[in-house]
């Protein structure tokens, strides 16, 4: 009776953070297989789940039916979150480019009141990542799916000032500090 206790308590954390996931559907495709006797329907569902925090998954899963293919799809996106770095809790840190495929894709960070100016599949790896301004553009193909695989190239590239500066051993100060400087000088000049 103690263990199913002490398994209960360990799993209702896990059970929380679950729940606090955003999950997006992105798209569902019906596919055909012709068989004998007809047709057979398939679907694939393709889903982006994210904590809203800076934590962000994408994955696509295929079935007979429905609700089976975006389980699927959602526990695949779970098993591939990663963490992206975000300035302020709403915009990322730099400018990013990525690609995937034909599907290329430029993000941009904004000021605060941006808003999320991003097109269909991009926008939902945003809302579920948790950014509040950000603009982006697709260039090349607008398949949902390499458009998505783009944005997380994109995203896995970005850098937080303090990862810069612990790399190269030096302060957040000095990293930052330079373009306040320089702008500084600017001004007096």
């Amino acid at each position: 009776m103690a263990r199913e206790d002490r398994r209960d308590r360990e799993r209702q954390p896990r059970e929380r953070e679950e729940s606090e996931l955003v999950e997006k559907l992105v798209g569902i495709n019906r596919v055909a297989k012709v068989v004998k006797g007809g047709r057979r329907f398939g679907f694939a569902a393709l889903v982006v789940v994210g904590d809203g925090k800076g934590r962000v998954g994408h994955g696509s899963g295929k079935a007979r039916e429905v609700p089976e293919a975006i389980r699927k799809a959602t526990e695949q996106a779970k098993r591939n979150m990663v963490r992206v770095p975000l300035r302020e809790n709403r915009t990322l840190h730099h400018d990013a480019n990525g690609h995937f495929g034909a599907g290329r894709v430029v993000l941009r960070a904004a000021t605060a009141g941006t808003g999320i100016i991003a097109g269909g599949p991009m926008r939902a790896v945003f809302e579920a990542l948790g950014v509040q301004d950000v603009v982006a553009k697709s260039l090349g193909t607008s398949n949902p799916h390499n458009m998505i695989k783009a944005t997380f190239d994109a995203l896995s590239g970005t850098v937080s000032p303090r990862a810069v500066a612990s790399r190269r051993g030096k302060k957040v100060a000095d990293i930052l500090g330079r373009r306040d400087g320089e702008a500084a000088a600017a001004k007096e000049a």
